[in-house]
């Protein structure tokens, strides 16, 4: 650790808890390379998620127009502060990012700007949710660079086929192109992980992939597919009964969407998802209408 790290260590009385995922970067290089990658100018408003000691924090306000740094652990507040306090373009916020709709912080904090991104070297315990978090959010990103535990980062970055490939990968593919920036070594922190981490970027797309498909149910057809990925694709999909559809109305959605239904669901891409999906919600609303009619004449439901 750099004697200027354990000064503010010392100073501020950090302890490291390791139920918040907290683990100290000690190689400040890496910071530099995730700001490389995010491509910050003065027009950029950045949300940092785990503003820690502020390391980080330091490099996005020498480039960003503005900076809003969340921390959910008060004892790094006064650090914070003594650094960001007086900075007028630095907007601090103490609290679990899940906790609050990213819209809302952006309109409170850092309003207006010409572009936002997201940069943060995320806990291991919420990659995930907070990932999602701001990917569905009201706000569009430009931008997402983000430090994950490697395992996730190869997830994110899977292509099909892939042990790694999953609903992770997709739904990554489905927001943004994505690609590895770095690998972290898990000796540039302390306390020292027992993995190593690598660097993500997201660069979004400025319109959604098949935008004829509802997102919501693209992905409940997804997660429903991977939800016994050692299943055939028509088995995984009728078993569950998530979709609502028997085994005849899969059936007919596959042959539709030219897609074997004896198929893996890690053997398809992001478009024969789209496909599928495409016809499995016109299965659903030829049975919806069906049932309506037949009750409009009294057949029965």
């Amino acid at each position: 650790m750099s004697t200027h790290l354990k000064d503010l260590v010392a100073q501020y009385g950090i302890q490291f808890k390791k139920g918040l995922g907290q683990n100290l970067l000690l190689d400040d290089n890496i910071n530099r390379i995730m700001v490389e990658a995010a491509a910050l100018t003065s027009d950029d408003a950045v949300v940092e998620v785990g503003a820690g000691l502020g390391a980080l924090t330091e490099r996005l306000c020498r480039q960003a127009g503005r900076v809003l740094a969340v921390e959910i652990d008060r004892s790094f507040m006064p650090c914070l502060e003594d650094q960001f306090g007086d900075m007028e373009h630095v907007r601090l916020f103490r609290g679990d990012v899940l906790n609050h709709e990213v819209g809302k912080l952006i309109e409170e904090f850092i309003p207006g700007a010409a572009s936002y991104k997201m940069i943060s070297n995320l806990p291991y315990y919420i990659t995930t949710p907070v990932l999602f978090h701001f990917l569905e959010s009201s706000v569009r990103f430009s931008r997402m660079v983000v430090m994950v535990q490697e395992e996730v980062g190869l997830r994110m970055t899977a292509s099909v086929g892939s042990r790694e490939y999953g609903v992770l990968a997709l739904a990554m593919e489905f927001y943004a192109e994505v690609d590895m920036v770095h690998k972290v070594p898990r000796t540039c922190f302390a306390p020292r992980p027992e993995v190593d981490s690598c660097i993500v970027r997201l660069r979004m797309r400025s319109e959604p992939l098949y935008g004829d498909v509802e997102s919501g149910f693209l992905f409940q057809v997804v997660r429903t597919a991977f939800s016994q990925r050692r299943k055939t694709l028509r088995n995984a999909l009728t078993r569950s009964g998530a979709l609502g559809l028997d085994a005849a109305a899969v059936d007919e959605a596959l042959g539709e969407a030219g897609i074997e239904a004896a198929r893996r669901p890690q053997t398809l891409s992001l478009a024969e998802f789209a496909a599928l999906a495409r016809r499995l919600a016109h299965q659903r609303r030829s049975r919806c209408d069906d049932k309506r009619d037949r009750l409009q004449r009294g057949d029965g439901g």
